[in-house]
């Protein structure tokens, strides 16, 4: 399994940096999205990502299932035990916006667990992969969390300060960041390249998709990390996102689950 999982690792490495270099071609052209029924923006260039990067998956390994945000579901041509998660612009807001904060997505779920992931972002040319065994690597430098263990000198980061209240999250959200030593907004999935990277503590989300969370475990844990639910548990299926530390996934629980 581990030279398998080294072999799924550099194609999902290769194709993540395809699918960015295409998404550049269209970054910061004024290019008009349009919107989905949830109200979420998306544009030629997500449709084009994620046609990419399924036709690559489905000429390597043909009995893998694919899920993307754009496209759904597809099975694979066997009954097999390989899922890919897809989400070619994470950030759409961002992307059309012209910053440079989005990323493209790809991990590869196993026998329900998360084995294989890796987080590109085409404008600023950083990289972070890590498959189960293998490692965490940030632009080809080993990638650790931080080792601050206390969370009022840490920072927080955080998609859009208004979702909390949106999901239901609002208290917990009051309660974190009057502890938080910091509070950085705008961040997408690059919140979790920044805890998997030791330059933030805590990236949390009321809500996401399996789509935007399936690089994360392997990530997380090969740096160091926690990544999972609100409730500790390591999953990409709970609709929520939270990544720390080890030495703050305690302190962390108590305050966002409160009393």
């Amino acid at each position: 399994m581990t030279d398998l999982l080294r072999t799924y690792l550099d194609f999902a490495v290769e194709t993540a940096w395809q699918a960015g270099r295409l998404t550049l071609g269209y970054f910061q052209t004024d290019l008009r999205p349009d919107f989905k029924s949830d109200e979420s923006p998306v544009t030629v260039a997500d449709r084009e990502a994620e046609l990419l990067i399924r036709r690559r998956i489905e000429q390597q390994f043909p009995s893998h299932t694919i899920v993307g945000e754009e496209f759904g579901e597809a099975a694979g041509s066997a009954d097999d035990d390989h899922r890919w998660f897809v989400d070619p612009i994470d950030g759409t807001r961002s992307f059309v916006r012209g910053v440079p904060l989005y990323g493209v997505l790809l991990g590869l779920e196993i026998e329900g667990v998360c084995q294989v992931g890796v987080a590109y972002f085409p404008a600023l040319n950083e990289m972070i992969a890590a498959a189960t065994g293998h490692g965490c690597w940030w632009n080809g430098r080993r990638a650790r969390v931080s080792p601050v263990e206390r969370l009022k000198d840490g920072l927080v980061a955080h998609y859009d300060a208004a979702a909390f209240d949106r999901h239901g999250r609002g208290a917990a959200w009051e309660r974190l960041k009057k502890i938080a030593g910091y509070r950085a907004g705008w961040c997408d999935a690059y919140g979790y390249l920044l805890v998997a990277t030791g330059r933030a503590e805590v990236m949390l989300d009321p809500v996401m998709n399996s789509w935007d969370c399936a690089p994360f475990p392997p990530i997380l844990q090969e740096a160091g990390g926690y990544f999972g639910d609100w409730s500790g548990n390591a999953t990409i299926h709970a609709n929520e996102a939270l990544a720390t530390t080890p030495a703050l996934l305690a302190e962390l629980l108590e305050i966002i689950n409160g009393p």
